[in-house]
């Protein structure tokens, strides 16, 4: 026995990391939080000009002020204090813009991810129930939670870590130039090399990256699917084997994460070590350069203030390409967190070309000729012909997969039919607005699902603008009213994790009475009683049938004792229709429903 999600992870673009993935999560964040970036950039353009500055100052400080000092017999250090007092202005300028950007990307980080998964929630709210057939819930959950924080910690610090080593690179290569041109190509020798060396790593890491953001998803969705079923897995004792899968993908998590940051770790030490080298390299080439009069012919003149403040200058020329290689886990494990989100958002959304609304709906529901397959492959339905008057009750029975529960599927909509047509009040549906659709009819499914709030607010459901009275006359006409005020809070009992603190057929009563209190002219019941004890679906009965009154009823259900007084019962099977007629008349063909009822051969 083995456990699976639904089917395949969220699906990626495969090869290398494009640059447009990282452009567009830019183009995201300058989107919604444009003067906050301009701001920001403000800031590090002064933070990075003072640490130019102070660099530069180096030079004056040694040739102007040291040297000339040093070569007098009553030294005056006024002239000096001064300058010192003006760097230190500057120095505390350019910290309170450093401090004052970096507080605002916290906010545009922490606002970005707001967006994000309002972005996110919006798409998947709109994407066609066929989506979450083929994904795992815990896959997306994954996109939600870690893809999401992936990327507030890109935003946070690698995005104005890029911003700052740009403008520190350019002012700094443009003042090395002004100084020492032979000097400026030995650093900029040694940056390229740290840039080849920084791709190369990182395009080596980054499919590791990919996996690990896949197993990481995987791994939630397996402990979802363990916490749902944790039920199934103790009464078939398989708390073994599940401890065994789980260990195996754990596994695969911790080996590709391993995989992922072994290879990315090392490019900091290794950019700081080739820093270092370039280091040693500046002064043993300006030392030369100073030491060596020949070399006057060419007019390389260097002074010592000189080669000290370019030995500062290669510091920060390197030192950029050294602290954003720091940040290369973070950057690629948000690339690949980029990349799942937004394949999340590009998710092709439920199609509506339906314009047209019913304003007094009456529910006559009919289908012509009908053929339907989940996939193109593989046909479910053929030739459904429903003929239907308002009012009426229709009764689908059969076995498993005869097709019950995908009709009535196609009568919402959640699924697109590839032939023949089905009709509301005359009108096929794909000219009717999904919205407008759905709000013609209510549908109590064989699962049901409550949400985190009170009983009314769930029963509210149904009808949001519904009063709290109307809730209360839809429990007391399904008889779930009994049941509701026994609660500790009646009505204001607070549900949570699905109802748990419910017995299943309670949980049922009150998706019953969500239905109900939507008051539409066509109810569609899947198994709406299958999880009611005999006795409780005597007294629901009654109120069913209230319910059901004047209404076009769509039903399932196993118990033909809850059929029999059906207008219409359909006998499906494999997807076809057998037999269509009441109870009485189905019974006289002695076929496939005579033997249902008698349970003769």
């Amino acid at each position: 026995m083995q456990f699976r999600t639904r089917t395949s992870a969220i699906s990626m673009p495969k090869g290398e990391v494009k640059r447009d993935v990282l452009l567009r999560m830019a183009a995201f964040v300058w989107h919604h939080y444009r003067w906050h970036m301009l701001l920001v950039l403000l800031g590090v353009v002064v933070a990075s000009l003072t640490s130019l500055v102070s660099s530069l100052f180096t030079r004056t400080l040694i040739d102007d002020y040291i040297v000339p000092l040093t070569q007098v017999d009553n030294p005056q250090y006024a002239s000096l204090a001064q300058t010192l007092f003006k760097l230190g202005l500057v120095l505390l300028l350019g910290t309170l813009c450093s401090y004052g950007y970096n507080r605002l990307m916290i906010s545009i980080s922490q606002g970005t991810m707001l967006q994000l998964r309002k972005a996110i929630f919006q798409r998947m709210e709109h994407l066609p129930l066929t989506y979450f057939d083929q994904h795992s819930h815990g896959d997306m959950m994954s996109v939600y939670t870690n893809d999401v924080d992936s990327l507030r910690q890109m935003i946070s610090t690698a995005m104005a870590q890029f911003f700052s080593s740009v403008i520190t690179i350019v002012a700094t290569f443009t003042s090395m130039v002004v100084l020492s041109v032979p000097l400026t190509l030995v650093s900029v020798l040694m940056a390229v090399v740290m840039v080849l060396v920084s791709r190369w790593l990182g395009g080596r890491s980054r499919a590791f990256f990919r996996s690990q953001q896949q197993s990481l998803a995987q791994v939630n969705g397996f402990i979802e699917e363990m916490m749902t079923g944790q039920k199934v897995v103790k009464v078939f004792c398989h708390e073994q084997q599940a401890l065994s899968r789980f260990e195996t993908i754990n596994e695969q998590l911790r080996a590709a994460s391993y995989q992922a940051n072994r290879i990315a770790n090392i490019v900091m030490p290794v950019n700081a070590n080739l820093g270092n080298l370039g280091y040693v390299l500046i002064a043993v080439v300006g030392a030369t350069l100073v030491l060596s009069p020949q070399l006057s012919s060419f007019n390389i003149q260097l002074t010592l203030g000189t080669i000290v403040a370019f030995l500062q200058l290669n510091k920060s020329f390197t030192q950029p390409i050294t602290q954003f290689s720091q940040q290369l886990n973070s950057v690629l494990n948000a690339s690949v967190g980029a990349e799942r989100v937004f394949a999340l958002t590009d998710a092709d959304p439920e199609v509506d070309e339906g314009r047209q609304v019913l304003d007094n709906p009456k529910g006559d529901v009919d289908f012509q000729d009908v053929d339907f397959g989940y996939t193109p492959q593989k046909q479910i339905l053929f030739d459904i012909d429903i003929n239907t008057q308002p009012g009426q009750k229709i009764a689908f029975v059969g076995g498993t997969g005869a097709g019950k529960t995908t009709i009535i599927n196609l009568i919402n909509r959640f699924y697109e039919i590839q032939g023949g047509r089905i009709l509301y009040d005359g009108i096929p549906l794909t000219d009717i607005s999904k919205p407008s659709l759905r709000r013609g009819m209510s549908i109590v499914l064989q699962e049901t699902h409550l949400f985190t709030g009170t009983v009314l607010d769930n029963i509210r459901y149904g009808r949001l603008d519904a009063t709290d009275e109307e809730c209360r006359q839809a429990a007391r006409l399904v008889g779930a009213d009994d049941f509701i005020r026994r609660l500790a809070k009646g009505y204001d009992t607070m549900l949570q994790g699905d109802g748990g603190n419910l017995s299943q057929g309670e949980r049922q009563l009150l998706a019953i009475c969500r239905a109900a209190v939507a008051n539409p002219p066509v109810l569609i019941l899947d198994e709406a009683t299958s999880s009611i004890d005999t006795r409780t679906e005597r007294l629901v009965q009654q109120g069913m049938d209230r319910l059901m009154q004047g209404r076009t009823t769509f039903v399932i259900a196993h118990r033909l004792s809850t059929v029999r007084n059906a207008d219409q019962i359909i006998v499906l099977d494999h997807g076809r229709i057998l037999e269509q007629g009441t109870h009485d008349e189905l019974l006289r063909l002695h076929g496939r429903y005579y033997h249902l009822c008698t349970g003769r051969p």
